[in-house]
């Protein structure tokens, strides 16, 4: 399923582009850690070593891969993540990462428009100094108190709504608005698409940049928002 979605080509021009090619032969090539970085999010709640064993168990019963090979250690896996870094994962995204509905997927199209939606989250992320410097903490209710709880980060993504596929997303510190963040993904709008987002998107300028990308918006505001009326629409027609 993995190679379907991200052929073994396009790995290795996205890996060659980004200049992650292993220099040597590895138990561990780069090729594979980007599908078990994939694979990661399919058994997210399964160990390194378990997610590595699942990878490769299917290639092994299909005889494309060394019956000898051993599943690295902990250890040896988060070296290959850190070599490997995020610039393939972010560049095989872009790559791939599209709306994918057609016009029989139930629930992904109303009178011609492509249904889209924008919405942000957070994530826990370990706790690490690093994670705390770069994205830091939820911050307490009370003044004066320090931050608690895990490292977080925020992220922002366009949804396809018929099949919840993630097309563009952008992710940043959790001091960062979700209305800072969604400026880097209004450029993944296109005519033809309509957007829906919740009223903690509403703003003029942020309107103004989604409306100029061509896709149709509609977006809730707050309710003591006083906006002219242009056109009062019959109940039938809605």
């Amino acid at each position: 399923m993995l190679t379907q979605a991200f052929p073994q080509s396009l790995v290795d021009e996205v890996l060659a582009e980004t200049g992650r090619v292993q220099q040597r032969n590895r138990l561990l090539p780069a090729r594979l850690v980007v599908y078990f970085v994939l694979a990661m999010c399919l058994f997210s709640g399964q160990s390194y070593e378990e997610v590595a064993r699942l990878l490769t168990a299917g290639l092994q019963g299909a005889r494309r891969w060394r019956v000898s090979w051993v599943v690295p250690s902990t250890a040896a896996i988060w070296k290959a993540r850190s070599r490997l870094g995020v610039a393939p994962l972010r560049q095989l995204f872009a790559r791939v990462c599209r709306p994918v509905a057609t016009p029989d997927t139930q629930g992904a199209f109303y009178r011609g428009w492509r249904l889209t939606a924008i919405d942000g989250t957070t994530f826990d992320l370990p706790d690490t100094k690093a994670n705390v410097e770069a994205f830091g903490r939820p911050p307490r209710s009370g003044r004066g108190e320090q931050d608690v709880g895990y490292p977080q980060l925020r992220m922002v993504g366009l949804v396809e709504c018929g099949t919840h596929a993630v097309f563009d997303a952008a992710i940043g510190a959790l001091r960062t608005g979700e209305r800072v963040l969604a400026r880097a993904v209004l450029v993944s709008l296109r005519p033809g698409m309509l957007l829906l987002a919740d009223r903690g998107f509403y703003g003029v300028d942020l309107w103004r940049e989604a409306a100029a990308t061509g896709a149709d918006l509609l977006w809730r505001v707050r309710k003591d928002l006083v906006l002219p009326v242009v056109e009062q629409l019959p109940v039938q027609g809605l």
